[in-house]
């Protein structure tokens, strides 16, 4: 173990011809003369539409997706995020918009999942992921089998038979522990065997991450995070190929599954910052993480910068960067100790979500199914206390003594 901190990784943009991440950030989903010069694209707020004749109506219904045809297919507020996303991750790609995160997951499964299938995914998914999964879908009768995020790919097999595995789902790193997976070698798995991979890329953002580079068919992110940036919208993305967007774009709009315009006008207004506000949290999540990592008291911290962070060499590998989100563990007290902590802070808000500009603190706990492997690679999580850090755009010194304070609180 080194006590070195990691150097930020610096994101130099898109591809050759694409312009700079900058650049596309600022300028993707936003036409100002379609909307007499207004800079932002407007708020539609919109159900029906008028045709002008019947063949009109009749053409628009053939190729709904195309332009406004129905408020829950989408308006020109729900297009502009749409392709002010995808552009971010390819000129190639579509995006489809939710009502959140777990909106899109969800719709995902639906689109390809049927009954007899079977779902490979991770055992560290976000929480409501794997409630839906051993509830909702095993009520369908879909099949759901968890391996370890730390998983070698020859090991695969051992999980399920692939005969019936239609879904390989990823999150990486994962939700708690940060545990990053060789997401490369699982996709390329998947395609030899005609199974399609998802991945929930909230974490990274397209900003330090982009799955479609290693070989991921669809990407979804909870854009109510760091898309949207200030802890006001509920959003979801879904993002693919060309090939995959009317069967996807078709389930989400059969599930009655529409973001509503202001939402939508708040990712949009996330997106043009987004280059801006990624390499701060960074900077403050590196500092706390950092000097956390200093402190005696602390038996680990779980950053995937961090070389006892499981999966850390895929991470130097495959990411740009590092967000604002970590984990560390703390030797178990009691409820007591705990609330001393938690209840005292000035900066650090106690709260779920996370990806805003503010900072959030929250003490978590692995599912009690989770697999052996997770308290194999780190054992401090069998008997600690897991804290999960969102470190906001506060000063960092600042938020490093409001942290320290709670530490001595919960020591006292």
């Amino acid at each position: 173990m080194t006590n070195k901190k990691p150097a930020p990784k610096q994101n130099k943009g898109g591809q050759e011809g694409e312009g700079g991440w900058g650049t596309k950030a600022v300028v993707g989903g936003r036409h100002p003369q379609k909307y007499n010069g207004l800079v932002n694209p407007p708020i539609y707020h919109g159900s029906t539409v008028l045709f002008d004749d019947l063949q009109t109506l009749l053409d628009a219904r053939d190729n709904p997706f195309g332009k406004t045809f129905y408020g829950r297919m989408g308006t020109p507020t729900i297009f502009a995020l749409e392709e002010g996303t995808a552009s971010l991750y390819g000129a190639d790609k579509r995006a489809v918009a939710t009502c959140s995160g777990l909106a899109a997951i969800v719709c995902v499964f639906h689109t390809y999942l049927q009954a007899g299938d079977t779902l490979l995914i991770s055992d560290g998914v976000y929480e409501p992921t794997r409630r839906y999964c051993t509830t909702y879908l095993k009520r369908l009768g879909i099949r759901t089998v968890f391996y370890p995020p730390t998983i070698d790919v020859a090991d695969m097999a051992d999980y399920a038979d692939t005969q019936s595995v239609k879904m390989l789902f990823m999150e990486s790193p994962s939700s708690l522990t940060f545990d990053v997976q060789d997401v490369s070698s699982l996709a390329a798995w998947a395609r030899q065997r005609n199974i399609i991979s998802v991945i929930d890329n909230t974490w990274a953002n397209v900003f330090y991450y982009n799955p479609f580079e290693h070989g991921v068919d669809i990407t979804i992110e909870a854009a109510t995070k760091y898309i949207t940036g200030h802890a006001d919208a509920m959003l979801g993305v879904i993002v693919c190929e060309e090939a995959r967007f009317r069967t996807i774009k078709s389930c989400v709009v059969a599930f009655g599954n529409a973001p509503g315009p202001d939402a939508c006008y708040l990712g949009q207004r996330g997106l043009r910052t987004l280059p801006l506000r990624m390499p701060k949290h960074q900077e403050n999540a590196l500092l706390l993480a950092s000097r956390l990592r200093d402190n005696k008291n602390v038996h680990v911290v779980l950053h995937p910068a961090f070389e006892e962070c499981p999966g850390h060499a895929f991470w130097q590998r495959d990411f740009r960067g590092s967000s604002g989100l970590f984990s560390f563990v703390l030797p178990q007290r009691d409820k007591t100790h705990l609330a001393a902590m938690m209840d005292n802070f000035q900066l650090f808000g106690l709260g779920y979500s996370w990806g805003g500009y503010e900072s959030l603190i929250l003490p978590v706990s692995l599912h009690p199914d989770s697999l052996p492997q997770r308290f194999e690679a780190v054992p401090a999580l069998k008997d600690g206390q897991i804290i999960r850090v969102h470190a906001g755009l506060e000063d960092g010194d600042d938020l490093w003594a409001d942290l320290s304070a709670g530490l001595a609180r919960y020591f006292s």
